[in-house]
């Protein structure tokens, strides 16, 4: 794992939190995506290296509204880069961690996404990206 690519927060209104996160941070968003498969329309903002990506639900049945519905709006993952997501699947898998995909999926900012389950990371949902080629 290189570093943190982001942190991904849940948020009920994308718009009101757009607001708040570019007087917090000086920027505006960079770029807004809907990531239709995931049910999520999704917000990013630099941060030095790192990024913050706001997660709103595009739809009551989403992960990203079940996980609000439960636990509120807040931090809902760590998205850490790597160099070959399929490598360091195999390599996490071999460790014991369970992962929610067992091989990578097209996810938001020109990325490939796998999710480990929070359940072995200590309660955090793990995200690993790699850059789409």
């Amino acid at each position: 794992m290189k570093k943190i690519e982001h942190i991904g927060i849940a948020v009920n209104n994308l718009n009101e939190a757009n607001k708040l996160y570019t007087t917090l941070l000086n920027t505006p968003p960079y770029k807004e995506e809907e990531v239709e498969s995931e049910g999520v329309i999704t917000s990013f903002f630099e941060v030095g290296e790192s990024k913050i990506e706001l997660l709103a639900a595009t739809r009551e049945d989403s992960p990203i509204a079940k996980y609000i519905k439960k636990k509120g709006e807040g931090i809902h993952h760590i998205a850490f880069y790597v160099d070959n997501i399929e490598s360091e699947i195999a390599r996490l898998q071999k460790e014991g961690f369970v992962l929610l995909n067992d091989s990578p999926k097209k996810g938001a900012d020109n990325k490939k996404i796998a999710f480990l389950h929070p359940k072995s990371a200590h309660g955090v949902l793990i995200e690993l990206c790699e850059d789409l080629k």
